[in-house]
Order: C-alpha cells, then sequence, then structure tokens
C-alpha cells in the first residue's frame, strides 16, 4: 500500500466539519500509539465501526485495517459484533428486567464463533468487551473484561480498547451528520442547500 496516498479512512477524517474537530483528531490519537497490538487495535476498531452501523466508516476502518492485519482479525472482529448486537440486547434484557425466572432459563442462542475464533480467543474476548461498551450491556462488558484481565491484557489494554471504540461510535455519527457535507461533493450541495 502506498502511504503517501491518503486512505479513505484519511479522507473521511478530513471530511470532518468544525463541530466534530475533536473526533476527527481522536480517532487519529487513538488508530496512533497504543497499549495494544496492531491485530487488538485494528480488530476493536472494525468490531466498533460495525456495532456503530456507519457503512462509510466501517468500510473506511476495514480498508485500513487490511493494510495491517491478517484477514482472520478482520473476520474475528466483523463476527464479534454480529454475536455481541445479538447477546447484548439478550443479556441487557435479563439484567435490566431482573427477575430469577428469566435469569434461569438457558439462552439457547448460538455462540460457538466466541468459543472458537478463528484467531486469538483473547483478542475476539476484546473486541467482544468494545462493542458490549458501545451497545451498553454492563453484564456483557464485566464477563468479556473480567476474561481478557484473567488472561494477561491489563487495565491500560482493556482501556485503550474502550477509547477507540467510543471514538470510532462517536466517529460514526459524525459520519451520519444530513447536511451533505460528507458526500464527495459537500461543497455543492452545502452551496445549493438553501436554494430551494
Amino acid at each position: 500500500m502506498d502511504k503517501t496516498q491518503p486512505t479513505a479512512l484519511d479522507e473521511l477524517r478530513a471530511a470532518m466539519p468544525d463541530a466534530a474537530r475533536d473526533i476527527k483528531l481522536n480517532l487519529q490519537a487513538v488508530l496512533g500509539e497504543t497499549t495494544l497490538s496492531v491485530a487488538q487495535k485494528w480488530g476493536v476498531a472494525v468490531a466498533a465501526a460495525a456495532a456503530a452501523r456507519n457503512e462509510r466508516l466501517c468500510t473506511a476502518i476495514i480498508a485500513a485495517a487490511r493494510a495491517e492485519v491478517p484477514a482472520a482479525v478482520i473476520d474475528d472482529a466483523l463476527a464479534a459484533a454480529a454475536l455481541m448486537a445479538m447477546n447484548n440486547v439478550y443479556y441487557r434484557f435479563r439484567h435490566l428486567v431482573g427477575k430469577a425466572d428469566y435469569a434461569e432459563k438457558p439462552a439457547r442462542l448460538r455462540m460457538n464463533r466466541l468459543v472458537k475464533p478463528a484467531g486469538n480467543k483473547i483478542d475476539f474476548e476484546l473486541f467482544s468487551l468494545a462493542v458490549s461498551a458501545i451497545n451498553g450491556c454492563g453484564t456483557c462488558m464485566a464477563s468479556h473484561e473480567h476474561v481478557v484481565t484473567a488472561a494477561g491484557l491489563g487495565v491500560d489494554q482493556v482501556h485503550d480498547a474502550v477509547r477507540i471504540a467510543a471514538t470510532v461510535n462517536g466517529a460514526a455519527l459524525v459520519a451520519g451528520w444530513p447536511g451533505g457535507w460528507f458526500a464527495p461533493d459537500a461543497s455543492a450541495t452545502a452551496a445549493t442547500a438553501g436554494t430551494t
């Protein structure tokens, strides 16, 4: 990959308006130097982008990740986002309702990829933790945090993963703002917006 050419992620960041300057700068910072391995950093970013549900941001982050990590990392990150989209709803419901009747029932939801990821198991758990933070499932966050710290990841690594997830989630919101500023022809769209 030609490092002198701007990536889709660079272009996305550059297109962010001044109202999102903090997000723009934070996105660059959290995807820069970190306590995470390269695979962990990009896996968390991909999982968070998928969970944040903005196609343009997700596509840009996946493209950037492809230049840095093996396909198995990206595949695991996407699988973690999909599984947590299911699990976070289910376990957050059980936790918030708080009835023993629900807590005693087996989930009966397939989660085989969580047990047998394509790559590193602890990295998959970290990706799942990041997505659970975005989705706001306290039960899942606590469970995945326990697994990754018991396996040897430190508080700084967990903290960096959640910082990436939070920033990517913010960037997804910005990328979805109305007004056309994010389109390739944003200046033309903005110039004609008041004429109709």
